[in-house]
C-alpha cells in the first residue's frame, strides 16, 4: 500500500488555518504547540505557540502542517495546489465556497471538459487549492 498526504508550512498561524480547514472539511483536527513538546527546549526562542504537528483526518483525507521553525526565512507557498476531490458538483461547489472565504478565487467552478465542476483559489492563508469533482474511472 502507498499513501501520499499533504504537509503544510505556515508562518506562526498554522493553528487558524487548519482550524479554518477543519471547518471546511469537518473532520478531527489534533495539534501540538512547540512548547508542549518533550523537546520544546529545542526550539529557537519564542517558537512556544507556534504549531509543532497538525494532523486533520477529513474522512481518510489528511492534511497535515505545523509553523515554520526553521532560522531561514519563510519561503512562502509557491508551485503547488492542494487537490481536493468530491463527488457531485454540487459537494465542489460547497467545499470550494468555505475555502475561498476571505480567500481570492483565480478560477470560478464551472464544468470543464475533463470535470463536471472545477474550480482554483489561494485561501485566506494563502494556500492554493484545486476543487473538482473525480471523473468516473475506466476498468
Amino acid at each position: 500500500m502507498i499513501k501520499v498526504d499533504t504537509y503544510l508550512f505556515f508562518d506562526g498561524n498554522c493553528g487558524d488555518a487548519m482550524r479554518f480547514y477543519e471547518r471546511a472539511l469537518g473532520g478531527k483536527l489534533n495539534m501540538m504547540r512547540a512548547k508542549d513538546s518533550p523537546d520544546a527546549a529545542k526550539f529557537p526562542p519564542g517558537s512556544g505557540d507556534r504549531i509543532l504537528h497538525a494532523h486533520l483526518d477529513a474522512g481518510g483525507a489528511v492534511l497535515m502542517a505545523s509553523d515554520w521553525m526553521h532560522p531561514s526565512p519563510y519561503p512562502g507557498m509557491n508551485g503547488f495546489s492542494v487537490s481536493l476531490s468530491v463527488a457531485t458538483a454540487g459537494e465542489a461547489k460547497s467545499f470550494f465556497d468555505k475555502l475561498a472565504a476571505g480567500g481570492k478565487v483565480t478560477m470560478p467552478v464551472e464544468k470543464t471538459f475533463y470535470s463536471d465542476a472545477f474550480g482554483m483559489l489561494v485561501d485566506r492563508f494563502g494556500t492554493p487549492w484545486m476543487v473538482m469533482v473525480e471523473p468516473p474511472t475506466e476498468d
